[in-house]
């Protein structure tokens, strides 16, 4: 048999796209299942963009570009950061890759040494630990709690913060929890690292555009502009523009750190695909009428659904700021037995048992390093949204306690 390398040892396959399989596996049996799993939106890719990719195509646009990615796209990047969040960067000083994961990757990559330390507030995407370890570094992770809106204080990451710490992640609008931080929250924050020198910041804004309630967006870099050569700002079309499978994310920051990563893209993927970068350009300079229109949406569909799941006995949900997920604490849930017998030991246990008993499918909080909580995405249409609802109070109502 061959021998795998030692870091895949240490990398766990994707709880999320795990969970998406099983639930196909029991659609392609017959079964009818509701997938509240996936972080994709239900909103089609914009007109405009989804015609400059056929434009692309039937043009011949199907050849190699830059590995950074084609200039006007770069230039576009570089304006939806001066125009959306105050950063001047230039051209050059933006990456193109193959989704915002790619982007993470590279930067992963690029920076981290044997032993390095990346601090990862919890609950986080359940990609950073992996990558980070993929890198051969060390990922810290520092629990919050609802207390905190899930959000890390300025004391925790003092607290957090070695000689080895070269990183810190913050997403927000947070995947998994919704949650975004404020201005004041990111100043407070670029407090503690504006102090220790050896630490970077990464943010990841893929969410940025999915805001309710009228809270205003921040990012780290804009808050603390004299930490933006200590900062990388990431974002993408996915989310915002309802693009997930044409997998373009970008991202700006340190001119000579962007060259690097670029490198590692040079030697891993190359330039990410030429028809949907032109997508990706088409989005981003044309109009933008559809976004308002799917962030009032999913407001509806947020406060519909935190309603119901607070009116289900052993549940209690938050509300979120943005995105477009709920995260729950279902502690009430866990440790009761099932009518066949079984007692759920643990949230991943919980949902293995409502995708069978109830055909819903629920990422468990532990795959986002926060257990005895569960995941909800409500970019599914509401009647089926309702209908989910229904189900898992309907099975929650079936457990015995212990």
């Amino acid at each position: 048999m061959i021998a795998l390398a030692h870091r895949i040892q240490k990398v766990q396959p994707s709880a999320t796209l795990a969970i998406t399989a099983k639930a196909a596996e029991l659609r392609a049996a017959g079964r009818d299942i509701i997938a509240l799993s996936v972080g994709e939106p239900d909103f089609p890719t914009p007109d405009a963009a989804r015609q400059a990719g056929i434009d692309a195509i039937n043009s011949g646009f199907t050849r190699y570009t830059a590995v950074a990615g084609i200039p006007e796209l770069r230039q576009a990047v570089a304006d939806k950061f001066r125009n959306d969040n105050g950063l001047d960067y230039q051209a050059a000083d933006v990456l193109v890759s193959t989704g915002g994961k790619q982007c993470l990757y590279n930067l992963l990559q690029a920076m981290i040494n044997p032993d390095d330390e990346v601090i990862i507030p919890a609950p986080y995407w359940v990609s950073y630990p992996d990558m980070v370890r993929l890198a051969e570094g060390k990922p810290v992770m520092v629990a919050t709690t609802a207390a905190s809106d899930f959000k890390i204080t300025p004391q925790q990451l003092e607290q957090a913060i070695t000689q080895q710490s070269r990183l810190l992640v913050l997403n927000s609008p947070s995947n998994p929890t919704g949650m975004a931080y404020s201005a004041a929250e990111l100043a407070a924050l670029g407090e503690v690292v504006r102090r220790h020198p050896q630490l970077a910041v990464v943010s990841d804004d893929m969410y940025e555009k999915i805001l309710f309630d009228a809270k205003p967006f921040a990012t780290f870099a804009q808050v603390n502009p004299d930490l933006k050569e200590r900062t990388i700002t990431c974002n993408g079309v996915s989310k915002a523009w309802c693009m997930t499978g044409w997998r373009i994310g970008f991202c700006a920051g340190p001119r000579h750190l962007i060259a690097a990563m670029a490198k590692i893209q040079g030697q891993s993927t190359s330039n990410p695909n030429a028809i949907a970068q032109k997508a990706a350009l088409a989005a981003l300079t044309g109009p933008q009428d559809a976004l308002a229109e799917m962030v009032a949406t999913y407001a509806a569909r947020r406060r519909w659904l935190v309603d119901a799941l607070n009116a289900i006995e052993g549940a209690d949900c938050l509300l979120p700021d943005g995105a477009f997920y709920v995260f729950p604490a279902v502690a009430g849930w866990i440790g009761r037995t099932t009518p066949q017998g079984e007692t759920l030991a643990d949230d991943v246990a919980l949902c293995s048992w409502l995708l069978e008993a109830a055909g819903v499918a629920l990422v468990p909080g532990t795959a986002f390093g926060a257990p005895g909580f569960v995941r909800f995405s409500y970019a599914i249409e509401q009647e089926r949204l309702e209908e989910a609802v229904r189900r898992i109070e309907a099975a929650v109502a079936t457990l015995a306690h212990t």
